[in-house]
């Protein structure tokens, strides 16, 4: 009852009883006139047919504009909107409709953003990402995955991993995900060619809200740059180990023969020189250790200061030219007088020293070596040549590696400790130069260094 008596309804309802009443009123003053009755017949039907067209028209009709406005928003048009203002419901209703309008439009744009937020987040990430659902299949792979693996999306995406995935690490990784259903690590080789590349995969089952797994998802790391990093530092531990085992080793053999007391002073006296060259030999090696390790420091600050390159490179000369003569070489410069340059005097001295005494111990008797220095507008150019063993193209990428030897038996008879090239390489990269060789086997190794004057 409480309907009827709304405000919507109530004055339809009092219009059509007030019309039954008054229509009945006339129809029992009519007595039996049916040409009057015919007449009020029509006149009720004409005014209940206004009312309910009135109702029709404030409400039905306005009823399916939202209808069909709110299946518009249904199939994702968002700008559809509804406006009417024949009652105050209708109004409100409106009113609400486009709020709700605009709001989902605004969620969708939201939704669109994030959504491409992350695919271009999924897309750039330098790692390999690979969806694979419950049944096996692949649902998505990013750009990284096909920079590895090679291929386009289409020939991975809507397959089974073990029809795509050429690798058999990675078969094994998924099915002990689905079978654990726990996250699982692992590491394999994958060739790209003629190179071998190191990767990393870690497997991690996907669970919808009742605990079940509904697929994995895959992150695949290239680990080659860290495989090499952990190689060097290896093989460093033992190349270190074995040259302060062979001076110290020297040392204690002869130590032990003078103490035995079985000699005469001319042993003596060799076992003596042979323990001091050795021992020197150990501190050239942990003093180069610890300048690199300076150097590797994390804010390492250089000492940098204007200065004549001419003169810092004359203060350094006379003990390259005395080894140079000692071992009948040709020493020399080409240097102009007026350059200056605004860096840290005594690292570009190590990076002369090093640079043209190690020329002189790879270049035969006889044979030349020669430094030259040149600027620019904006840099200096060291420039160290000599002629001799020269190196092959392939052994050029690793001289700058710590203790990497081209000729291990002839830097060892010099008493270098194969850190040289390693400190030229650092002092170089921070005073943000550099260093370029070019060298032909038999014929001489050329080192260019190039340092900003500021």
């Amino acid at each position: 009852m409480k309907i009827l008596f709304s405000k919507a309804l109530f004055p339809n309802i009092l219009g059509i009883t007030i019309v039954l009443i008054l229509s009945g009123w006339l129809m029992v003053q009519a007595e039996g006139n049916w040409v009057f009755t015919i007449a009020i017949i029509l006149f009720e039907f004409l005014v209940i047919s206004i009312i309910f067209m009135q109702f029709y028209n404030k409400y039905t009709r306005p009823l399916k504009k939202a209808s069909k406005t709110v299946n518009e928003m249904i199939r994702g048009n968002y700008s559809a909107r509804f406006y009417n203002g024949n009652s105050e419901e209708m109004e409100q209703l409106s009113k609400n409709i486009n709020k709700l309008a605009r709001n989902m439009n605004e969620i969708t744009i939201q939704e669109q953003m994030h959504a491409e937020q992350l695919t271009s987040i999924i897309d750039n990430m330098k790692n390999g990402l690979v969806l694979i659902d419950e049944k096996g299949y692949v649902h998505l792979v990013n750009r990284g995955f096909l920079e590895m693996f090679h291929g386009n999306e289409k020939q991975y995406r809507g397959h089974l991993y073990y029809d795509v995935f050429q690798n058999e690490a990675m078969h094994d990784v998924v099915q002990k995900t689905f079978l654990y259903e726990q996250p699982v690590k692992q590491q394999f080789k994958n060739k790209r060619g003629l190179t071998k590349n190191y990767m990393e995969v870690i497997a991690a089952p996907i669970f919808n809200e009742h605990n079940m797994i509904k697929g994995a998802v895959l992150v695949i790391y290239d680990i080659t740059e860290l495989k090499r990093l952990e190689k060097m530092r290896k093989d460093f531990v033992a190349n270190v180990s074995h040259e302060l085992r062979t001076p110290i080793t020297s040392i204690r053999g002869f130590a032990e023969t003078l103490k035995e007391a079985q000699h005469d002073e001319k042993a003596a006296e060799e076992f003596i020189e042979i323990i001091y060259k050795e021992s020197h030999r150990l501190q050239l090696l942990i003093e180069d250790l610890l300048e690199l390790s300076r150097l590797e420091r994390e804010g390492f600050q250089l000492e940098k200061e204007d200065f004549n390159v001419k003169q810092m490179i004359d203060a350094v000369l006379p003990s390259l030219e005395q080894k140079a003569e000692k071992k009948e070489l040709n020493l020399a410069t080409s240097i102009s007088s007026d350059i200056s340059i605004h860096a840290d005097v005594e690292k570009l001295k190590q990076v002369i020293i090093n640079l043209v005494d190690n020329a002189i111990n790879y270049t035969p008797s006889g044979g030349d070596v020669n430094l030259k220095v040149s600027e620019d507008e904006h840099r200096v150019h060291f420039s160290v040549e000599d002629t001799g063993i020269g190196m092959e193209q392939k052994v050029i990428q690793r001289i700058f590696e710590r203790f990497y030897r081209v000729d291990k038996d002839r830097s060892r008879n010099t008493g270098g400790t194969g850190l040289g090239l390693a400190i030229v390489k650092h002092i170089v990269e921070v005073h943000q130069g550099e260093i370029v060789v070019d060298s032909e086997v038999n014929k001489g190794t050329a080192i260019h260094v190039y340092i900003p004057k500021d």
